[in-house]
């Protein structure tokens, strides 16, 4: 289907913006007023800079309080709308978005209202214009789409049509299956956003807290396919009011706009995901030399070193980690995902427009693609022919082997990339998103996402019969932003699965006590108030959590450099993440930060 994109969504000047949304490879644009209005260039030549770059003026937006108001202020209305025709004439765009009237003094009136709609309808006719009405979710009178749809037939003029927005329609709970009612020649134009579900007042969260499709909570999809059903044949337009996108970079929110739009087609053709990762290949670290000693205490084994590359293997049961001597600070840089069929997850990956990354690779070494994150992990997708390219080492001790799998991983996004991470590893990857949640920090908040492979309604666990090798068969992405000043810290973390996480944590309080976060006892009182646990978790730093699937232990490693380990096992069908228990571990980490000087 044909796309398009406001300009109101993305950043930048109105040239600007033009340029990034015709490199993301949108068909057309809405010109948003304001855009125009502040704008050095003439419609003209905003016009002919649209074509050289094969957009096209799709929409001219919007036309407000136009409808059911007094014969003098109608008057007044229709000499406006005369302006705006001639602008729109200069532009070469002949379709305007006329929303429904939010003044205290419109009437509440249907038949005036389409009286008036009629008469805009005529003069627009006059310059071949046509009028897409468009029910504003806090219209004075008319709020809810059929209400406009009821005046739009009233009106009965060919040059009169709706204009349905997929945000005014959801946002007030409306079902959208009224939408298959009107013929699809007059619903003249479809706006489409996401929010997430917030309780406030819908102007504001309008205003906002709009954002592309995948990347809220709204079934916008269904609705698309309502309007498709109803026999709409016009573009997919993204109409996005978000006060962190109009700050972000141009290019990279166009583009976003865009994977959401191929994304939501993929979906409507009922595309499967062509290859869902069904778990963790490994973590690659960066190292200066001081992360070796932290995977040797946790029991894992150095079993390779990489045949052409500054790369070692280090593994405990189904987990392995790389350690990658670059000589920088600590840090997750790549994340290595078990694909049943890696060549068609990058192609997939390519057509929702996810960066191939260039590698040096010798002619020995295995083919192995890497795809970006938005906050710059490589990912890796990978079937075993990677583990050829090292070769055998020395084992660095004996393995206890009471660590089984990589269980998550969690990854600190810039604060402007959280939005495009979550559709990111929902369309590339195929991971379904949990609830967002807002955790307290010291110094503000941290806002954090879990995905996984596993739908949300048993993301995050397994059941009380499965066994390990089915828990290692699932990714879990844990998506954090810290939303606070001098305490904003980049951590990154490596969640490790243990079959018995107290026998992990006595071995370590006795050999290796200060690689351990300590956890104040403050915590552990409230903790036994609470719940009937054992005492020996306050001796060993071990957390609890529970939910009616199962319970959840975990500990924490301290940081070195941006990284950090936990450990975790989960008892029965846990689901969670121990988000319960993240206050208390960013309140230890930063005051160890602070203390080190960090």
């Amino acid at each position: 289907m044909r796309t398009s994109i406001a300009t109101v969504s993305i950043s930048g000047t109105l040239t600007e913006k033009l340029v990034a949304i015709a490199a993301a490879g949108f068909d057309g644009v809405e010109i948003f007023e304001n855009d125009l209005l502040v704008c050095p260039h003439s419609p003209e030549e905003i016009r002919a800079r649209a074509a050289d770059l094969g957009l096209g003026i799709d929409l001219y937006q919007p036309f407000r309080d136009f409808e059911a108001v007094p014969a003098p202020v109608l008057a007044a209305n229709l000499e406006r709308a005369g302006r705006k025709f001639r602008v729109m004439e200069r532009l070469g765009v002949d379709l305007l978005l006329v929303c429904s009237n939010v003044s205290p003094a419109a009437i509440g009136d249907d038949a005036l209202a389409a009286e008036q709609l009629r008469r805009l309808a005529e003069r627009a006719a006059e310059h071949g214009i046509r009028i897409a009405y468009e029910a504003l979710a806090w219209g004075r009178h008319v709020n809810e789409y059929l209400h406009a749809w009821r005046i739009v037939r009233m009106a009965d003029h060919p040059n009169l049509g709706t204009c349905l927005d997929s945000f005014h329609i959801l946002s007030r709970g409306s079902d959208p299956i009224g939408i298959e009612a009107i013929p699809g020649e007059k619903i003249f134009f479809l706006q489409l956003a996401d929010a997430p579900l917030l309780a406030m007042d819908v102007l504001q969260w309008s205003r906002h807290y709009r954002c592309f499709p995948g990347q809220g909570t709204l079934n916008v999809t269904g609705l698309v396919q309502h309007v498709l059903n109803a026999g709409y044949t016009g573009p997919l337009s993204l109409e996005v009011f978000n006060d962190h996108f109009r700050q972000a970079d141009t290019a990279r929110t166009a583009r976003d706009g865009m994977r959401s739009l191929i994304a939501l087609e993929q979906t409507l053709h009922g595309a499967a995901h062509p290859a869902v990762p069904t778990g963790f290949a490994f973590a690659e670290l960066a190292d200066a030399g001081s992360l070796s000693g932290v995977l040797d205490a946790l029991g894992f084994t150095r079993t390779g070193s990489h045949t052409s590359k500054p790369v070692e293997l280090w593994t405990q049961g189904e987990a392995r980690m790389l350690l990658n001597a670059t000589g920088a600070d600590p840090a997750l840089v790549a994340i290595g995902l078990d694909s049943p069929d890696p060549a068609r997850a990058v192609e997939h990956a390519e057509t929702l427009l996810a960066p191939v990354l260039p590698r040096e690779r010798a002619p020995q070494d295995a083919s192995l693609d890497a795809i970006a994150a938005p906050d710059g992990t490589a990912l890796f997708f990978c079937d075993t022919a990677w583990l050829g390219d090292f070769g055998a080492a020395e084992p660095a001790g004996p393995v206890p082997g009471q660590i089984t799998h990589i269980d998550h991983v969690a990854l600190t996004q810039p604060w402007h990339h959280f939005d495009e991470a979550a559709l990111f590893y929902g369309s590339v990857l195929g991971l379904h998103p949990q609830e967002s949640l807002e955790l307290p920090d010291p110094y503000g908040l941290l806002r954090s996402r879990a995905m996984s492979t596993a739908p949300a309604s048993g993301a995050g666990g397994t059941s009380a019969t499965a066994g390990t090798t089915e828990a290692a068969e699932q990714v879990r992405m844990v998506l954090n932003i810290a939303q606070v000043g001098a305490g904003g810290t980049p951590w990154q973390h490596v969640a490790l699965a243990s079959d018995d996480l107290l026998a992990v944590a006595r071995r370590l309080r006795a050999e290796h006590p200060e690689l351990l976060l300590p956890i104040p006892d403050n915590y552990y009182d409230d903790l036994e108030d609470r719940h009937d646990v054992d005492p020996e978790l306050r001796r060993l730093g071990v957390l609890y959590d529970r939910d009616e699937h199962g319970e959840f232990l975990h500990m924490y490693t301290v940081t070195v450099g941006r990284v950090f380990f936990e450990i975790v096992q989960r008892v029965g069908g846990y689901r969670g993440y121990g988000a319960v228990n993240a206050p208390i571990r960013l309140a230890v980490q930063h005051a160890g930060r602070l203390k080190m000087g960090q």
